[in-house]
């Protein structure tokens, strides 16, 4: 049994991301499905993990990580496998300013948008007026995005990155809203899409929407 745990439910974007660069660097793990949808996360076994009731947690070599960003960063500097850290300092400059982009304000418009779609109630039931406000945002989020890919095969660069491994996830659940199309097309991004849906790792991670 792996030594390894990653703490957090599969339709999760965040723990997505952790799956994605936990495949690419061949780590054996077992997954705790915390599931964010029915509160589990506020429970006190969570808080334990987390004080904040958030996912993913991983626990790995003998130490515990919470956020994201901290699993990705350990998992590069500390095990072998394809890198999703461009090399050059400008692509590497890139794609940490998506990242950021998307934890201050591409995830919170992005979710927003499906939410209203699929789950109205997980989010308080926003008006259409809200509804549009959020739409507004997330367009202006995807056109930034893509004005910062500058027309490259992936998001910074190209290879694909960690970059494409945080957005992905999201856009993944925008295009099962009427909007995913045009969420797309706002940043110029749906070859970009096509290309990242090909990706052996991304695919393997697709949640079980069943």
């Amino acid at each position: 049994m792996p030594d390894t745990m990653l703490h957090g439910f599969s339709g999760s974007t965040y723990v997505r991301t952790a799956r994605i660069i936990l495949r690419r660097k061949g780590v054996d793990y077992d997954q705790n499905p915390v599931n964010v949808l029915e509160g589990e996360p506020r429970q006190p076994e969570h808080l334990e993990r987390h004080p904040f009731g958030k996912v993913p947690v991983l626990d790995i070599d003998g130490h515990r990580l919470r956020e994201t960003d901290a699993i990705v960063t350990y998992l590069e500097a500390a095990y072998d496998g394809p890198s999703a850290i461009p090399e050059s300092a400008w692509d590497k400059a890139r794609a940490q300013e998506i990242v950021s982009l998307i934890h201050g304000y591409g995830y919170d418009a992005l979710i927003g948008v499906t939410f209203y779609h699929i789950k109205p109630d997980f989010i308080g039931n926003p008006s259409e007026e809200q509804h549009h406000e959020t739409l507004d945002q997330a367009k202006k989020f995807m056109k930034l995005v893509g004005e910062i890919r500058n027309g490259d095969d992936w998001l910074a660069g190209a290879h694909c990155s960690m970059a494409d491994y945080y957005l992905g996830p999201l856009v993944f659940y925008t295009n099962m809203t009427p909007h995913g199309s045009e969420l797309l097309e706002a940043g110029g991004l749906t070859d970009w899409w096509e290309r990242l849906s090909k990706d052996s790792d991304f695919a393997a991670t697709e949640p079980d929407m069943g």
